[in-house]
């Protein structure tokens, strides 16, 4: 079974995780009601969704926060373009493919993508083909405040809590049931809600929450959510 998982920055500039949810299969149905429990809950205001580029989780982003930017995280994109590369030249692949986000213009990346993708695809097809139908959906986060790209590129911010929640599961090894499940990964989950509570930085400055909000009309609950399982 596979526990997803919500987080979001809220209008301060602080982390907070919006909820979470175990399911058999994690398809678009499942994530399209884990979502919508978010809303139902009181989620509003979204400006940003940030996931890795499953099918059903996509599909169901476009359903429940309609018209809303998704980025797909960037170190699963990388991930899917060396998987389709044979090992000794991956090093040289990643290399040429991060050249793209360092450009500081979404115009400029697009421009290196390309010539990356004319370097590159004769002899990677299938990992250039990835590069070019993600062109638009892995540079989302070069539309937001700069100030904000190092937090907004990719979803690992949820990836740290994972690796925790996965460490604590393995010592248990077997869960009896889906209530003791919730149980486990909830308290985990709530130990690291509150410590984002109390930290005495924010994850992101209220000067660049400010940029961001300065045209907006009232006040958003988060303003990025980043899922996963």
């Amino acid at each position: 079974m596979g526990l997803v998982i919500a987080i979001g920055v809220n209008r301060n500039g602080d982390r907070e995780v919006l909820g979470l949810d175990l399911g058999t299969a994690e398809n678009g149905f499942f994530w399209k009601a884990f979502l919508e429990s978010l809303t139902a809950r009181g989620l509003h205001g979204v400006k940003l969704a940030i996931s890795d580029a499953h099918p059903g989780l996509k599909e169901a982003i476009g359903q429940v926060f309609t018209g809303i930017p998704w980025q797909r995280c960037r170190v699963h994109f990388m991930r899917n373009v060396l998987s389709q590369v044979p090992k000794k030249y991956q090093g040289m692949v990643s290399a040429r493919v991060r050249t793209i986000f360092t450009a500081d213009k979404v115009e400029e990346a697009k421009k290196q993508l390309r010539m990356v993708v004319d370097q590159l695809s004769t002899r990677f097809p299938k990992a250039m083909q990835i590069v070019i139908d993600a062109e638009d959906e892995v540079l989302t986060y070069m539309s937001f405040p700069q100030k904000h790209w190092q937090q907004i590129y990719s979803s690992n911010v949820l990836e740290r809590l994972n690796k925790e929640i996965r460490r604590r599961f393995n010592v248990v090894s077997v869960s009896p049931d889906r209530a003791s499940v919730i149980r486990l990964g909830g308290a985990v989950i709530m130990e690291q809600h509150d410590e984002w509570l109390v930290a005495e930085k924010r994850y992101l400055s209220a000067e660049s929450m400010d940029m961001l909000y300065l045209k907006a009309a009232g006040d958003a609950m988060a303003f990025l959510v980043a899922v996963g399982s």
